[in-house]
């Protein structure tokens, strides 16, 4: 995420028949939201500031946000704002070089202990 701001509510409302998470570092924000047309306002004081990953995080557990809704609001933040590991990709293993084929060789000695 391109900001480092820490905050001390977080939440859900409903705005034209869309769910969002919700971040503030004022309960009262409340009041803003249900002047802007929000609905089904519920924001959470959290224990500590926190970003807005940690925030969203931490409202997942929470018994206010166990509902269905809720909980897929929030799931859908999480999926869209966790920042993605590169895939790395897994390198075969090395191959170990071919072995040629020793070709096996016979010398006949003519004098060898042989009962031939």
């Amino acid at each position: 995420m391109a900001t480092d701001k820490l905050f001390k509510v977080a939440g859900i409302s409903k705005l034209n028949g869309e769910y969002k998470v919700r971040f503030a570092n004022d309960i009262m924000r409340i009041k803003v939201l249900a002047k802007s047309g929000h609905e089904d306002i519920r924001l959470a004081e959290l224990d500590t500031a926190m970003s807005k990953l940690e925030a969203a995080l931490a409202i997942q557990g929470m018994d206010d946000f166990s509902d269905v809704m809720a909980q897929a609001t929030i799931g859908e933040y999480l999926d869209e704002n966790t920042p993605k590991t590169p895939a790395v990709k897994a390198k075969a293993p090395a191959k170990a070089p071919a072995k040629k084929a020793v070709k096996a060789t016979v010398k006949a000695v003519e004098n060898e202990d042989a009962p031939f």
